[in-house]
């Protein structure tokens, strides 16, 4: 299938998104009276794609819109008040506190991280259901290591050196073919779905949006570097035993070789990416900032608040003899 670059504009979900998306079709300047982001679900699919198309801007951005509007003044500020609701409530829902050697250790015991979408696809998931799931998951591994590289200059010493030694090998150690985004698309082709970057946007609900928001939120802000490091952390410990998973469902449901591929990928680097973020990354951080403490475990607890959101409902909706999607499409076309 044609390997899309361009993503286009996804239909919107409610005034929110809708303003932005009117907003990206038109040529900068263009002013709009835009709706009171205050008022929506911070959680919800309003909101959640209205924040990732603005982030959107910062990547790829759309086929068709005008790139000045990446830093246009009003679309910023909007994108602003979009972020406060949202990163309140990961604020509000999570417990925060100092400890960050007890959220990194807690992360390889968690009951969730057993029972989560790979334990379930593992023990009682359909073809069709892990096929869902690669689909939630291709907005986030499409761009995978992307919103990650927004740290390295916005460190030092060796947790720099070290967070470089991660994105290298999640950016194929200089191989263009081995770039774990890559891996994914053969993954998606293997699978009969289509390999275009974001083209499944318009039908994944806000849980993965949410997911994939909070890395760029924590990535486009320098005040939340410590944040991201912990989200990246959380990712890298839980990484390698959510893959074996995978590859237990992937072997269960007759999966192609290149699905077993991305995975088996992730239990042998991620394994190493562990003890890299850990020793390498978060403790020399912390050593050069104590002040980014706090911060480091928001990181982690938000991640995981996510990630279980993602497969709670995701799951509910499986045993339910429900689509995860949307749009419950024919997810080939």
């Amino acid at each position: 299938m044609r390997q899309e670059t361009t993503p286009r504009l996804p239909e919107p979900r409610g005034e929110l998104s809708a303003a932005v998306v009117d907003l990206l079709r038109n040529p900068v300047p263009h002013h709009a009276v835009l709706p009171d982001p205050d008022r929506a679900d911070p959680y919800g699919d309003d909101l959640q794609l209205a924040l990732h198309v603005c982030y959107e801007l910062h990547y790829r951005g759309f086929d068709g819109t005008d790139p000045a509007w990446e830093w246009e003044p009003d679309l910023l500020r909007l994108r602003a008040t979009m972020e406060r609701p949202f990163l309140s409530a990961l604020r509000c829902e999570t417990p925060g506190g100092a400890d960050v050697r007890q959220e990194l250790d807690a992360l390889l015991i968690l009951p969730a991280r057993e029972s989560g979408t790979a334990g379930y696809l593992a023990a009682e998931g359909t073809y069709e259901q892990l096929r869902e799931f690669f689909v939630h998951r291709s907005i986030y591994h499409h761009k995978e290591g992307d919103p990650h590289a927004w740290a390295i200059p916005r460190l030092r010493g060796q947790e720099k050196a070290s967070l470089v030694a991660v994105e290298f090998d999640e950016f194929g150690g200089g191989r263009g073919e081995r770039l774990h985004a890559q891996l994914y698309v053969n993954l998606m082709a293997a699978a009969g779905l289509n390999t275009g970057y974001l083209h499944y946007l318009d039908s994944v609900p806000a849980p993965m949006l949410a997911v994939v928001n909070m890395m760029s939120m924590f990535g486009l802000h320098r005040q939340h570097r410590g944040a991201l490091i912990g989200q990246l952390a959380a990712a890298e410990i839980t990484s390698s035993p959510a893959a074996r998973r995978m590859l237990v469902a992937l072997e269960r449901l007759g999966a192609a070789p290149e699905c077993m591929r991305f995975y088996a990928e992730h239990v042998e680097a991620d394994a190493v990416h562990e003890q890299v973020m850990r020793h390498g990354v978060v403790a020399n951080l912390l050593a050069h900032e104590p002040d980014l403490t706090e911060s480091v475990v928001l990181g982690i607890q938000s991640t995981n608040l996510l990630e279980d959101r993602f497969c709670e409902t995701t799951i509910e909706n499986w045993r339910a003899g429900y689509s995860s999607l949307r749009t419950g499409l024919a997810i080939g076309d």
